[in-house]
């Protein structure tokens, strides 16, 4: 099974290009910084992080492109795919890219704002709360109003 699952910090905007042909598709390119768990740098500082190449294509391509911004936290889902290439120099050049199945934001709006001292301008994302029952009973289940016909809720 190759199934990859990470967390991190985008490095910088997405790079997004669109391929040709008949039907036009979003080819995004960002890097995630993601932190090793546990590990500390040589000086004992900070924590050190890999630097994961991402690929996200069609749909996936597009909401990178739209909504990403450098600085932003991120999960993302997807595989692992390999490959090589002949550079100009003739050398042989490895690569290593994680496909997107599914990304989303790891932050609320708030966080993504306040962290990082960037303001990324509440693209598509909302922080969620669940509001407080106002005419809850005391058992925790919600008043039903009068006038509400029984042959409308889900259950007798």
């Amino acid at each position: 099974m190759n199934r990859v699952i990470l967390m991190g910090r985008l490095t910088r905007d997405p790079e997004v290009r669109y391929s040709q042909g008949e039907r036009s598709m979003a080819i995004a390119r960002y890097t995630l910084a993601v932190d090793r768990r546990g590990r500390r740098s040589q000086d004992g500082g900070e924590q050190t992080a890999d630097f994961i190449n991402i690929v996200a294509f069609d749909r996936a391509g597009e909401f990178a492109e739209k909504y990403f911004r450098q600085g932003m936290r991120v999960l993302v889902s997807g595989r692992i795919q390999t490959g090589s290439y002949t550079n100009k120099d003739g050398q042989r050049v490895y690569t290593t890219d994680i496909i997107v199945d599914d990304q989303e934001f790891a932050d609320s709006k708030g966080a993504a704002n306040n962290g990082g001292g960037q303001d990324h301008g509440g693209y598509g994302y909302q922080q969620t709360s669940r509001p407080a029952p106002t005419s809850a009973i005391g058992d925790g289940f919600m008043n039903i109003p009068d006038g509400v016909e029984d042959e409308g809720l889900p259950f007798n």
